[in-house]
């Protein structure tokens, strides 16, 4: 069975544990490899390989990295229909979406290629007579990303872009359920120009994560992945005095005013609440119908979600593939059964859907809820599959105080004609990112991604400049060049005359 290893020190590795887990095909349901699983002597290996090259990486200058980078993009987009076939493979999302995904990355691979630019530090010419004061950004040194499943390429390149740009080097612990694609971006990165020990690939499960935490020589941790976990990782890593970004779970609302557009709305609720099948922390699981509109949302989801095309992953006409492993696809199934003896009104059950030919895959169709209430744990817990729970609200208002008012604040969109109205929501709403007319408001690569309250840990976003803020010191400089006779010995605290 072909085995996944780790990626230390510019090559493949089989590590020394000798633990293994499967890596399944979603589509078929048959394991299709094993991953090795870390034990800390293989993490310590990873790290002291990112350490050993730290000082020659950190010296080269900011162009020499971008220089870099830029072959590197280069290559992904060279690569990029094999990646999408491979992340598929093991994901279970469909081609064309495991491309965007990748492109996204990119995008942020492309903000990277600028750093000369993004380093640059501020000067103030005399701070004082005959002083200057500048400052200066500087790497910290051997930093590490913990990703989750449902992005294996994106995730891994929003992080470690940044951060091998800014100097640092870089250790990822991709998920272990489809871990082939961030050893493969590695090697790409390698053929690219990136040194030996830049970028490492330490594959694993708790195990790993834990001496990635424990480990005194990394400085920072970035973690994307459940709430529970999240906290949990900021909590440990911030206590050994490491920085931590540790972004968390969602439940994501979509607010459908009266005169909204209905067509473009529901179109817009098919692709965000089940492209990826659900499993993306974007997506929108939760529709507040404001208003009229409950009936008429209804009336038009049913028919779309019945005709939802679901399939393999690699087959161009499936718009919705498998979910990644069998356990996952019980517990999404486990949800929508809660829903009901919750009292929700099942309006379509995709838990029977059968895939003739692929009766092993880990398949389920969509599912709609209406109904819902914000007590009911469908509404509260992250579902992270295709489940889609309807809301109604009488009133704007009362939309606006759902998504303000719930635990997580990762995204929020509104779907209205009514600039005013839309302006107001943007304002006032108690979410980190807001789309409006907009389902998935994802922001480009310049800007940042992060949520609020119990989506997010930690006081930085994701990539854009909070990103290169994450991954640099600040360093502040006073400087003066004394000429003539020395003044002697001033015993007042220096001061701006």
């Amino acid at each position: 069975m072909r085995e996944i290893q780790h990626y230390i020190d510019g090559r493949p590795t089989a590590g020394r544990s000798g633990r293994f887990g499967p890596v399944y095909n979603p589509t078929t349901g048959e394991q299709q490899a094993k991953v090795a699983l870390a034990s800390v002597e293989d993490v310590a290996a990873a790290v002291a390989s990112a350490r050993k090259a730290f000082p020659d990486w950190a010296s080269q200058t900011p162009l020499a990295r971008a220089r870099v980078m830029f072959k590197f993009k280069a290559l992904v987009e060279d690569n990029l229909d094999s990646l999408s076939a491979l992340l598929s493979s093991e994901h279970g999302k469909v081609k064309s979406d495991a491309a965007g995904s990748i492109q996204r990355g990119l995008e942020v691979v492309e903000f990277s290629c600028g750093i000369p630019h993004l380093l640059k530090g501020e000067f103030s010419d005399s701070v004082a007579r005959g002083i200057d004061l500048y400052s200066m950004r500087q790497p910290l040194g051997v930093v590490a990303g913990i990703t989750p499943f449902n992005f294996p390429a994106m995730i891994p390149m929003w992080m470690f872009a940044v951060a091998v740009a800014c100097g640092n080097t870089f250790i990822i612990k991709p998920s272990e359920k489809d871990p082939s694609v961030p050893v493969r971006l590695a090697e790409l990165f390698r053929q690219a120009g990136g040194p030996e020990g830049v970028l490492n690939v330490v594959q694993g499960d708790k195990a790993a994560v834990d001496a990635l935490i424990a480990h005194p020589d990394i400085q920072a941790i970035s973690f994307v992945g459940s709430t529970p976990i999240a906290a949990q990782v900021y909590a440990a890593a911030a206590a050994t005095g490491k920085r931590v970004q540790a972004m968390g779970g969602a439940k994501n609302h979509m607010i459908v005013l009266p005169d909204a557009d209905m067509g473009q709305a529901v179109d817009a609720l098919m692709g965000a609440a089940y492209g990826s099948a659900g499993e993306r922390c974007m997506a929108v699981s939760v529709a507040v119908a404001v208003g009229r509109t409950g009936d008429e949302l209804v009336e038009r989801l049913k028919p779309r979600v019945d005709a939802l095309k679901v399939g393999p992953s690699l087959d161009p006409a499936s718009e919705m593939g498998p979910l990644v492993t069998r356990e996952h696809l019980e517990k999404v199934k486990g949800y929508v059964g809660i829903g009901q003896q919750e009292g929700a009104r099942l309006v379509h059950d995709g838990r029977d859907f059968r895939l003739q030919g692929y009766e092993n895959g880990f398949f389920m169709g969509g599912c709609v809820f209406d109904d819902v209430r914000p007590g009911m744990r469908i509404y509260k817990e992250e579902i992270f599959g295709p489940v889609l729970s309807i809301v109604r609200a009488t009133d704007f208002e009362a939309a606006l105080r759902l998504p303000s008012e719930h635990d997580y604040g990762n995204g929020v969109a509104i779907f209205t004609r009514d600039g005013d109205a839309a302006r107001d929501f943007a304002q006032r709403v108690n979410v980190g990112m807001v789309g409006i007319n907009v389902p998935i408001p994802v922001p480009l690569g310049f800007h940042s991604f992060g949520g609020w309250k119990r989506s997010a840990f930690g006081d930085t976003n994701q990539y854009g400049m909070e990103g290169v803020r994450f991954y640099t010191h600040v360093k502040t400089v006073t400087a003066r060049w004394p000429t003539g006779i020395r003044a002697g010995a001033d015993f007042n605290i220096p001061t701006g005359r």
